[in-house]
């Protein structure tokens, strides 16, 4: 048995519940480790307070979120050294793969969970694992040299027998594990996709404060969950980190129309019994009435599954509600009845921007205008919430793209509007892009895709982007 401090290096300042922990954590207690979790989320001084700033952009309902929280006014890092020191951990990990990859802090958690025991005394082994050293591993052991110990691809298996491995000096036969030795970098042969996740076990969210269950959802405070019935997406947009993970995995192929080749291998969902009792759990033991469910694509979750699960909910009392990602050309009669039938009450969908042709060459991305304006339609009768997604800032994009698009969200008329600064992920084809245009740099920081760009771009800058953001929900006409 090992004790084990997993940390959430979250600076929204806002309740999140990374799926990492969750899936991790389970995975531990089922193997006897003790586990602990510091959580950086409501430190005065370390938050960004992103739903002030959405708020404040029209982006999000004003719901008087921050009047709910107590901010710790302690020093971060004073109180993560003093837990350290209280819990002296054999074992700190932090940053992982789930399907919860896209905003929120996933791929920059490796910069903040390093930036936060930078100054940190302890003994303990530090391990991470995530986006960053997935895509490229030799690149982040550079940028963060005090760590010794990467995971690249999912985590969870390989986490556990890092743990025992250590004990007996054998992590040269752990798959998926790259460690330093000397001044070499070694990486061990890849793990295997981990194809059942109900191998897993029930995701556990004990660790998390109660705080952290208040969530800002449409002028409310709901306790929800962030939450993954499924991982992976059968598309390769070429700015999306998905492809970043499907590399990895040796699925490299993809269809004209952006289809990715043997999708079948990559998605994998938990079974329709082990999602209702995780539901059921945190139903029942937390309160949750929201799930925030961060699955990439929906309704690319085995029909036979959501159809097991919806009748499941039908023929229980939960009083719960979902949130779902999908795209449009998934929507139509059929499917709504499904997802009313799972109690879905919002959709976000991907716009990204209006050209669809540059969707198409740029993007890799083939969604139908008429299919989008159709499915935002069809939902709207049917009185499920939708939100659609923007990107402002993409390589070659110019001004004129930015309100084409905010054209074409008039015509969609949804119910909430969001927009993102186009994000360099490495080792997705935008990056490329983007670097042979000068836009980045080469292992660029600090990125979030909801509060800034770092774009050096002569032709959207900065000052342009931040106008956009700032006034994109009220020039759409949406008033929050």
């Amino acid at each position: 048995m090992a004790r084990i401090l997993l940390i959430n290096p979250n600076k929204w300042g806002r309740g999140i519940t990374p799926i990492w922990i969750a899936s991790h954590t389970a995975i531990l207690k089922k193997n006897f480790h003790e586990v602990f979790l510091f959580d950086a989320t409501f430190y005065e001084n370390w938050s960004d307070f992103e739903n002030e700033f959405n708020t404040k952009n029209n982006q999000y309902k004003n719901s008087g979120y921050e009047s709910f929280i107590n901010y710790k006014k302690n020093p971060v890092h004073q109180d993560l050294q003093s837990y350290i020191n209280e819990i002296k951990p054999e074992f700190i990990f932090f940053g992982a793969i789930s399907s919860h990859i896209h905003g929120e802090g996933e791929y920059s958690a490796i910069q903040y969970g390093y930036e936060l025991l930078e100054p940190i005394e302890t003994d303990a082994v530090i391990i991470c694992a995530g986006l960053q050293p997935t895509a490229d591993v030799k690149k982040t052991a550079e940028k963060y040299n005090k760590i010794n110990y990467f995971i690249t691809g999912e985590s969870e298996f390989v986490l556990l027998d890092f743990i025992s491995s250590y004990k007996t000096n054998t992590i040269q036969f752990v798959p998926g594990l790259t460690f330093r030795s000397g001044q070499k970098l070694i990486s061990n042969q890849k793990q295997q996709i981990i194809s059942n996740l109900d191998d897993i076990g029930h995701y556990d969210y004990s660790l998390f404060e109660d705080i952290n269950f208040l969530r800002p959802y449409n002028g409310e405070i709901l306790r929800a969950v962030d939450y993954e019935l499924s991982r992976g997406c059968p598309f390769t947009c070429s700015y999306c980190v998905e492809t970043v993970i499907q590399k990895y995995y040796d699925f490299h192929t993809h269809t004209s129309k952006g289809g990715l080749k043997k999708a079948n291998n990559y998605l994998r969902n938990k079974s329709a019994k082990q999602i209702f009792q995780e539901l059921k759990i945190l139903h029942e033991n937390y309160k949750v009435k929201l799930i925030r469910c961060q699955d990439t694509n929906f309704l690319t979750i085995k029909k036979s599954v959501l159809e097991e699960l919806a009748l499941l909910l039908e023929n229980s009392n939960l009083n719960i509600m979902l949130y779902i990602e999908t795209r449009a050309e998934g929507i139509n009669i059929g499917t709504i009845n499904l997802l009313k039938r799972l109690k879905v009450d919002g959709i976000g969908m991907g716009i990204e921007l209006s050209e669809e042709n540059f969707r198409e060459e740029n993007l890799n991305r083939f969604s139908n205008q008429d299919a989008i304006l159709n499915a935002f339609r069809l939902l709207k009768i049917a009185n499920i919430k939708r939100t659609a997604y923007n990107v402002i800032g993409f390589p070659e994009q110019n001004e004129s793209s930015i309100l084409e698009t905010i054209e074409f969200n008039k015509l969609l008329a949804p119910d909430n509007v969001t927009v993102a600064f186009f994000t360099p992920y490495m080792g997705t084809g935008q990056n490329s892009k983007a670097l042979n245009l000068n836009m980045f740099s080469d292992f660029e920081i600090n990125l979030d895709s909801q509060l800034r760009s770092a774009t050096k771009s002569d032709t959207l800058d900065v000052d342009r982007l931040s106008f956009y953001k700032e006034n994109f929900s009220k020039l759409v006409g949406i008033s929050n």
